[in-house]
């Protein structure tokens, strides 16, 4: 049976709603199961075991939001990575030769072509000469070097992105800059100097207030 956008759609669409109708099943059932005794001890917050102690809403300091929205930006990445591979892969399929040579694969050629987006229009009735056809390979061969010169492009404004801000150290979890020189000239005689200190904590910039 081939698989079309329609039956991929309705299979997608059956399999959300037998998951929400079994939650909603599951909900319902436990509501008319379930004991209800609600007190007093029963609606406070529970914190391993421990009665709670102050504010529950703590700041976090800003720096690990920097961290998480790095993570988050090159894990959406790599999503988007399977999309490009299941192309990449079915044209570089394509473009193997000893594929149109094989006698019987002009039906696994018409569904690599009609996967990748070709209307079914522009595809050869005949389907030996579709299967003898030397352009099909060549067209996949550029397909897959386009694929791979627009994955190296994304991948490219990512990495310069994390370079300038890797550069400007706003990935330093603490920051050290060389302290300004002393001038001992302007100090009287005998006077004793403190000690020079080459680096000087600084106080990042991400520190919460």
């Amino acid at each position: 049976m081939t698989s079309t956008p329609t039956l991929i759609t309705a299979y997608l669409a059956l399999f959300a709603a037998v998951g929400f109708a079994t939650i909603f099943v599951a909900l319902l059932l436990g509501s008319f199961l379930r004991a209800k005794n609600r007190t007093a001890e029963k609606l406070e917050s529970y914190e391993c075991g421990e009665p709670p102690i102050g504010s529950g809403f703590a700041q976090f300091d800003l720096r690990f939001y920097v961290v998480a929205l790095l993570f988050l930006i090159f894990d959406v990445e790599v999503a988007l990575f399977f999309p490009w591979a299941a192309v990449f892969g079915k044209a570089t399929q394509l473009s193997d030769p000893r594929l149109a040579a094989e006698p019987g694969r002009a039906a696994a050629i018409e569904q690599k072509l009609l996967e990748l987006g070709a209307p079914r229009s522009a595809l050869d009735p005949s389907a030996d000469r579709l299967a003898k056809d030397g352009r099909t390979a060549e067209i996949a061969a550029r397909l897959g070097a386009a694929a791979i010169l627009d994955i190296a492009l994304f991948f490219a404004v990512l990495m310069v992105g994390f370079a300038y801000v890797w550069r400007r150290g706003d990935l330093d979890w603490v920051r050290a800059v060389r302290a300004p020189p002393i001038d001992r000239s302007s100090a009287p005689p005998g006077a004793s100097t403190p000690p020079t200190n080459d680096f000087a904590q600084e106080a990042s910039p991400w520190r919460s207030a």
